[in-house]
């Protein structure tokens, strides 16, 4: 079983996939943003570093997933707080003209090399409640991240997902507090544990 959370920066996607991944007894791959050395720069000006911040991440995240297509000897399953796909979601936003036509090359050529998720729980957000979220995590290059950025963000993904040709269970992440209240993290996991049956069967 490969399983996949993804969303709004900020949203509860390394929560969740921890939460998920001692449920099942999986491995975890979380996403690593910090290396970026082109991020901070890409918050002050986006234009100037849009490209290399999505190259940076598409070859990173591209060389992180590729053990899931490989399998894993100790687990059977396995869980990601992002999936491939999320880079091209941003890099739609972000780059223009030539530039995003070669994205897309790039892009073709390493995503049939990857594994295809099972399941995506796609947490979905206000930017307001996110931004929320962004400035309690503290860190320092996502705080000035502006509102209308996540906006526009947010509806990215909601096309996205829109045609996205593979099992997907969206949830309100504002209506579940996963890591504050045992309640509500049983209920999201029964919720995810309902649509594996389905996806799975």
């Amino acid at each position: 079983m490969y399983l996949v959370t993804e969303g709004l920066i900020g949203v509860g996607k390394t929560s969740l996939s921890r939460l998920l991944a001692q449920k099942y007894q999986a491995s975890l791959t979380l996403e690593v943003v910090e290396d970026n050395p082109f991020l901070g720069g890409f918050y002050a000006d986006m234009e100037r570093y849009a490209f290399q911040v999505q190259v940076f991440f598409l070859l990173s995240r591209f060389k992180q997933l590729q053990h899931v297509a490989q399998g894993d000897l100790f687990h059977l399953n396995h869980v990601s707080d992002y999936m491939f796909d999320k880079d091209f979601v941003f890099a739609s936003m972000n780059l223009k003209d030539h530039e995003f036509d070669l994205y897309q090359e790039l892009y073709a050529q390493l995503k049939p090399k990857l594994a295809h998720p099972d399941l995506v729980v796609y947490l979905r957000a206000d930017a307001e409640f996110v931004k929320e979220r962004i400035l309690k995590r503290g860190r320092e290059f996502e705080l000035d991240m502006p509102l209308d950025y996540l906006r526009n963000l947010s509806d990215h993904y909601d096309r996205f997902f829109e045609t996205y040709p593979g099992q997907v269970l969206c949830i309100n992440a504002s209506e579940y507090d996963f890591v504050g209240n045992p309640e509500d993290a049983l209920r999201i996991l029964g919720e995810i544990e309902e649509a594996l049956k389905c996806t799975l069967r």
